[in-house]
């Protein structure tokens, strides 16, 4: 290679050295001696993309799917105001009023989880319900793991069912065009019998803490703004049939969302508390990282790549977004695999399952996705520690059962 070729590859070589350290520190979650997280990483790496010469600032801007970010936004506030009104605080209330059994408040934990995972963004279900699903199982006298393995697990397969349920599937509805009300048509019933299989498998696992009557001590009562806790569901109502009446998705939330601000019961600092900054952050820099890598390489590698896996089949492309999506998280692992999606002969069915995979292998392990994380960390808080083992003693079944499941129906 001449001096002139290698200066003109050297900001290709550059893009290429930043996407792989960017996504080093993500799987590694920190920089080893650095203080800096996966949104930082994100960050970084999307400036040294430009600084390198890889991305100007015009393409940098174009690369963030501005759409995906108002999607989750809009969504977060909505959330924030269902938590901060009471309505989960309620729901979790009506269900200790009605149910004493183990394996009947196991049902409710799942059913809950699952069903608010559905159409609101997972993780943010996580950080309102983790306090109030372990206050339940205390005061009935109840060991909460197994209900705290519930709701990290049920809220992962719930958001399989939407493009509202995780952040990737917003990235997917985003990309891919495809209508809500196909992609939970297509997904849904995966979601159900999934649910079905993490209460099986838990209360198989543990029958011991989940049989006999329990404790009946009451729960403290439930501070609730009626009238405002009214309006949030209202106004998640006509969210979410504005999503199955094939409105854009990120139009309808983030008015959703700004509507929800217009009030007087609550400071917009609080609300503002309740969103997932960081995790914005990391959305907008890895869209430009892995822009950068795309300029960089040469016009046709994507698609050669794409032709030599065979990602159009079903059953391969569940195994790669699996195994991605354990090493690094899956919404680095949509980004991915992004571009070696859109060339196929069936886009359609291969965002479908890309959706499905990433989103169940997450149940693998306590680090596969950042619900149980969430879960975890605040139990933890709690004085109540959720080990390694007991979760892949769970959760690895149901990810091998739920993945079989996904891939067998998507393809017949």
């Amino acid at each position: 290679m001449t001096v002139d070729g290698f200066w003109s590859a050297l900001p290709r070589l550059a893009a290429i050295a930043i996407f792989a350290a960017t996504y080093v520190v993500i799987a590694l979650g920190r920089l080893p001696g650095f203080r800096i997280d996966r949104a930082g990483a994100a960050l970084l790496g999307a400036s040294l993309m430009i600084a390198c010469g890889a991305l100007d600032l015009g393409a940098d801007y174009r690369a963030i799917d501005f759409d995906t970010l108002a999607l989750l936004l809009g969504t977060m506030i909505v959330v924030a105001h269902l938590k901060l009104s009471g309505v989960f605080a309620l729901a979790t209330g009506w269900i200790a009023t009605r149910v004493g059994g183990g394996f009947a408040l196991l049902g409710f934990v799942v059913l809950l989880a699952g069903a608010a995972s559905a159409f609101l963004v997972n993780d943010t279900v996580c950080l309102a319900l983790t306090p109030l699903v372990l206050e339940l199982a205390q005061r009935r006298g109840r060991d909460p793991t197994p209900f705290l393995l519930a709701l990290a697990m049920a809220s992962n397969v719930g958001s399989t069912a939407t493009i509202t349920g995780n952040p990737q599937n917003i990235l997917i509805g985003s990309v891919s065009q495809i209508r809500y009300g196909d992609f939970a048509l297509a997904l849904g019933p995966i979601a159900l019998i999934g649910l079905v299989l993490v209460f099986l498998l838990i209360a198989l696992r543990h029958r011991g803490a989940l049989a006999g009557a329990g404790a009946t001590a009451a729960l403290r009562a439930s501070r609730v703004h009626r009238p405002l806790a009214l309006k949030a569901l209202g106004v998640t109502a006509a969210m979410i049939a504005g999503f199955f009446l094939f409105h854009p998705p990120a139009k309808v939330a983030l008015v959703a969302g700004a509507l929800l601000l217009l009030t007087r019961r609550i400071r917009p600092q609080r609300i503002y508390r309740e969103i997932d900054w960081p995790l914005l952050v990391m959305f907008a820099g890895l869209f430009v990282v892995v822009a950068g890598l795309r300029q960089a390489l040469p016009p046709d590698a994507l698609a050669a790549a794409a032709r030599a896996w065979p990602l159009d089949r079903v059953p391969v492309l569940t195994a790669v977004s699996a195994v991605l999506s354990n090493l690094v998280s899956n919404v680095p692992a949509v980004l991915v695999l992004k571009p070696f999606i859109e060339p196929l002969a069936d886009p359609r069915t291969a965002w479908l399952t890309l959706a499905m995979s990433s989103t169940l292998a997450g149940n693998f392990t306590v680090l596969g996705s950042v619900a149980n994380l969430i879960v975890v960390q605040r139990a933890q808080r709690h004085g109540r520690a959720i080990t390694f083992g007991a979760y892949f003693a769970v959760g690895a079944p149901l990810t091998l059962l739920t993945l079989a499941l996904g891939a067998a129906w998507l393809t017949f």
